[in-house]
């Protein structure tokens, strides 16, 4: 394979990420080589290559006489992936409460805002989710806790799509969140770690919910 074979399949690589990322590919959905290629307007060798990073990724899977499939998790690896989730995530508000400069606490309160104020757009609501999340881990000032947390990033991917799906929902994560920046805010970090404890609880009950209907 060319260098620009290989640089075409890193883009398709990206560019399905970010696809799957943006729930245009769910948990369950069959992968069809040729289909990807036309939607990416790429030739189908990057794109097989990118596929074969996915299954190496453990993002897809290949099922006899159906193809590539992205994987679902089941209900014992979606417990188990928030309890590591909750583990990282008590740690970085910990943290966020010891290390978190003004500016970031207050970056913090306006994505935060911004998110209490988007219950008409789920997709909107679920980007500012993951803004926030991503913010707090920032100012934990942990490179390995951040290295720990980005490695998780593609079990995530599978969880499907946003528990954010309606206004009330996402008044709760808001408020949840008020909670943890206000923690974080005081510099008290058990009370951060027990804030985003009780966050990530909630969102596993959300998770646990959706799988009965």
């Amino acid at each position: 394979m060319s260098e620009q074979d290989h640089s075409q399949g890193g883009a398709a690589f990206g560019r399905l990420m970010a696809a799957i990322e943006a729930g245009e590919y769910r948990p369950g959905d069959r992968l069809r080589e040729l289909e990807v290629a036309e939607r990416l307007s790429l030739s189908r060798t990057p794109v097989r290559e990118a596929l074969r990073r996915l299954e190496a990724e453990n993002i897809i899977e290949h099922r006899p006489r159906i193809g590539a499939v992205i994987r679902t998790l089941s209900q014992t690896e979606l417990v188990e992936l928030y309890e590591m989730r909750l583990v990282l995530e008590r740690t970085a508000a910990e943290m966020a409460a010891k290390h978190a400069a003004v500016a970031e606490v207050e970056n913090l309160a306006g994505l935060n805002a911004e998110l209490g104020a988007a219950g008409d757009s789920p997709p909107r609501a679920a980007a500012l989710n993951q803004q926030f999340h991503r913010a707090i881990y920032l100012a934990a000032r942990n490179r390995f806790l951040l290295d720990a947390a980005r490695a998780m990033n593609n079990a995530l991917l599978l969880l499907g799509p946003t528990t954010l799906a309606d206004a009330e929902r996402i008044a709760t994560v808001a408020r949840q969140h008020a909670d943890i920046l206000e923690a974080i805010g005081a510099g008290d970090g058990p009370r951060a770690g027990d804030a985003a404890a009780t966050h990530l609880e909630t969102s596993l009950r959300y998770r646990l919910r959706a799988l009965r209907t």
